[in-house]
């Protein structure tokens, strides 16, 4: 087996006296699918974050890459630009579909051409091929979920962090997304992991999915 991509070891994190996640080891292999499922609270959205690199844990290492992530800026940034998190609720400029997009791509000094040319393809992979003119406002919230993912995949990232990202979108389009996300696994060198309350849904991704409870994981089932 290969070298995990990212790994948590004895990660621990509070807010107040209550654990929000405290786990002995987890880890994540390139070209991986993982789930997460248990009930609100159960830590599922505490790890997400802190495998962004948004909240720090009190205790424990993250080891990305097999290098431990420290607290210098230039190693951070560097990860950053391989993670993307996508949000249960979509956060989007306020302008249109294509700069939506093109904004992480230009902070990447992505060329121009380029950047068309993803932009085009990350929005007919999520259906919405014709939407690069429409403004954020006028969206739905499925719309907008959908857009928010979009973001994410023209970064083309080595680890893709999905929080619950079908809790806004129409029944009907979930197979086009669940088929998006499942193509994952056609890479070698990327992994995704995906908050769910679907339970369902790791069997139809083929995921290995992580139950936690109380911030704790409790199993492992391999998909």
């Amino acid at each position: 087996m290969s070298e995990p991509l990212f790994s948590l070891v004895d990660v621990k994190k509070r807010y107040g006296r209550q654990v929000a996640l405290h786990v002995g080891r987890l880890d994540f292999y390139p070209g991986k699918l993982y789930t997460l499922t248990g009930p609100n609270g159960s830590g599922k959205s505490t790890l997400l974050q802190i495998m962004a690199l948004l909240l720090k844990p009190e205790k424990g290492r993250l080891v990305y890459r097999g290098q431990t992530v420290t607290g210098a800026q230039t190693q951070r940034r560097r990860i950053r630009q391989e993670v993307t998190l996508v949000h249960q609720s979509a956060y989007l400029f306020n302008a249109d579909v294509f700069e939506n997009l093109a904004y992480g791509l230009k902070l990447h000094k992505v060329p121009a051409g380029e950047r068309r040319s993803r932009i085009a393809e990350a929005l007919e992979q999520v259906g919405l091929k014709d939407f690069a003119q429409r403004k954020a406002w006028e969206l739905s919230g499925g719309e907008k979920q959908r857009v928010a993912l979009a973001r994410a995949l023209v970064l083309r990232p080595k680890v893709l962090l999905l929080d619950e990202p079908m809790a806004s979108i129409n029944p009907e389009v979930i197979p086009l997304i669940e088929d998006l996300i499942k193509g994952v696994k056609e890479s070698s060198d990327t992994i995704a992991v995906m908050a769910t309350h679907d339970s369902e849904q790791p069997r139809r991704l083929g995921a290995e999915n992580i139950q936690f409870e109380n911030g704790r994981c409790q199993s492992l089932q391999r998909g």
